[in-house]
């Protein structure tokens, strides 16, 4: 079984969440972002050149101009090999453990696994962005000592930031997911099974 839903992020971007139930113990959670904006490109792609033209005028110098188009094809292709990242899937099997996939633009994949057995707790954290909004973590169990945490792992990061989830007041029990970046802020841990905080109300 498959549903797909549409929420905007705190900057007006567009998101969409896919869930898939293969069977009882595995579920997997798909969420994707915009891909990269041929406008945005092209924007910097010409400040770039008219910057190193106007150099180039200035200096009369022929390697500004060469020296610009490699610093563009180099830094495009390190931004969508490195930097953006078009989809992040969390696969859940409840007998294994947790395995996180991060999808680039340039095709290149990052996956971290999780041992269930090293899960701890799946969480619903506190964090402050002119505002209080929550976001998902999971926690990790301390090898030494079995009481404590050894890591705060955030779920659905694009480099650097987390789906936080924030309530929308003008509907009561309704919530709205935006991505704010993670700043945590001491506060008490209300343990929630992902599946189900990932239930999300369209507002």
């Amino acid at each position: 079984m498959e549903d797909e839903q549409s929420f905007s992020d705190i900057c007006g971007g567009r998101l969409a969440l896919q869930r898939r139930y293969y069977s009882p113990s595995c579920r997997e959670f798909c969420l994707s972002c915009p891909r990269i904006s041929f406008r945005s490109l092209t924007a910097v792609t010409c400040t770039v050149w008219l910057a190193a033209y106007g150099l180039f005028t200035l200096c009369e110098n022929s390697m500004i101009l060469s020296a610009a188009i490699f610093i563009t094809l180099l830094g495009l292709l390190g931004y969508l090999h490195f930097v953006k990242i078009d989809q992040e899937t969390l696969l859940i099997i409840d007998s294994l453990g947790i395995q996180m996939t991060s999808s680039y633009a340039s095709g290149k994949e990052s996956t971290t696994f999780i041992e269930m057995g090293k899960v701890k707790d799946v969480v619903i954290n506190e964090a402050i962005y002119m505002k209080v909004i929550y976001y998902l973590c999971i926690l990790l169990k301390d090898p030494v000592d079995p009481q404590g945490i050894s890591q705060v792992v955030p779920l659905f990061q694009f480099t650097g930031w987390a789906v936080g989830l924030q309530r929308d007041s003008s509907q009561r029990g309704a919530v709205r997911p935006e991505l704010l970046p993670l700043r945590p802020h001491p506060c008490r841990l209300d343990p929630l099974v992902v599946g189900e905080r990932l239930q999300m109300q369209q507002p």
